[in-house]
């Protein structure tokens, strides 16, 4: 580490010098100890990233045990403490060895990366309905950095956009083991569940008349949901799988709380998740 050009031990001696750097760029502090073996765990992600971004942030490893009154001023209890400075003050940290996937993301929050400008003019296209030009922009900046989560995750909304769902699984794979459960990705994955399970069902206008005439047609109910939720009508979905719990549990081995289930990683933090989480566990007891 000591041989790396953005990575400083820092002391008090050195610490103002750094305080002066972080007004032109980020300047992340790693408060450590030698006893401390999460610490031991982060320093090498810490320092990876460092050299992988080439400058556009500065770390200082701050030794706890040495450097007491540095930490007592910024009142450090715990460690590992990372903190992020930018213009002399510190605006943002984490505690704790997280994942490095986690970390970059911190990091990716205070500094811009060239590809993620390239992410967003693909999602233009996207929303714009050129699937194909957003494709192939991201591809593009997936080969000029392939370490970037958020060209993966976005080139995977675009091949499900073009229909393409298994190369989009494929790609929902590549991320990072701690990435592919984001909630992002998680929502991507159940939107590409309820796609698949959607191909070959019958018309909704269909499927309605069919409810129609026989209230008790399970397979039409479940049916109707999923094409409600590719419709992205969430609320007619997660009431006609609630209507599915309350008639008919032993569908498709319980398919209406495990659709339920399903809508809400798709919903991820919309606040109608809370509400019918509470109506489906009414009906479990």
């Amino acid at each position: 580490m000591a041989d790396s050009p953005y990575i400083i031990d820092v002391t008090r001696e050195n610490f103002p010098q750094l305080m002066e750097a972080s007004f032109k760029v980020p300047v992340l502090i790693d408060f450590w100890a030698s006893w401390c073996q999460p610490c031991q765990a982060l320093m090498p992600i810490l320092a990876k990233l460092a050299d992988e971004y080439q400058g556009k942030f500065l770390l200082g490893k701050l030794n706890t045990e040495e450097e007491q009154e540095i930490a007592a001023h910024f009142g450090i209890r715990s460690i590992p403490n990372v903190k992020l400075f930018r213009d002399g003050q510190p605006v943002d940290e984490f505690m704790g060895a997280l994942p490095e996937g986690s970390v970059r993301e911190f990091i990716d929050r205070h500094v811009g990366r060239e590809s993620d400008q390239q992410v967003a003019k693909a999602l233009e296209q996207l929303a714009s309905g050129n699937t194909a030009g957003a494709i192939v922009l991201l591809d593009e900046a997936r080969a000029a950095d392939p370490d970037n989560p958020r060209i993966a995750l976005a080139l995977a909304q675009a091949q499900a956009a073009a229909g393409d769902a298994e190369a989009a699984e494929a790609t929902l794979d590549s991320l990072p083991a701690d990435q592919r459960d984001a909630p992002e990705a998680a929502a991507l994955r159940s939107h590409l569940y309820f796609e698949g399970e959607v191909a070959g069902a019958p018309a909704a206008d269909e499927l309605a008349a069919r409810l129609d005439s026989d209230p008790a047609d399970s397979e039409a109910r479940f049916q109707l949901a999923l094409r409600k939720v590719v419709e992205r009508d969430y609320d007619a979905a997660m009431e006609l799988l609630l209507e599915l719990m309350q008639k008919d549990r032993g569908y498709g081995e319980d398919a209406g709380r495990l659709g339920l289930l399903k809508v809400f990683e798709l919903l991820g933090d919309d606040p109608r998740v809370g509400q019918y989480r509470r109506r489906m566990a009414s009906l479990l007891h």
